[in-house]
């Protein structure tokens, strides 16, 4: 159980998260960045997509995991 939590407050540890608003000062979405990539939310949490970034470039990918563009080094 020890492990367990440790490992939950050190994956915490390391997510930043952004939120997104409008004009308005309503959120429009919010995402989550952590050692596995970006993952990007609705204004009512419904994952909407998520990107990768390595040596080579950025790829997004939709709320399936289906590639939907790259931007390369």
């Amino acid at each position: 159980m020890k492990i367990a939590v440790l490992l939950l407050v050190l994956s915490c540890a390391t997510a930043q998260a952004e939120t997104f608003r409008n004009a308005n000062g309503q959120v429009t979405g919010r995402s989550v960045t952590n050692n596995a990539g970006t993952t990007f939310y609705d204004a009512n949490g419904r994952n909407t997509g998520r990107s990768t970034t390595n040596s080579t470039g950025t790829t997004f990918y939709d709320n399936m995991g289906r590639v939907q563009g790259r931007i390369t080094k």
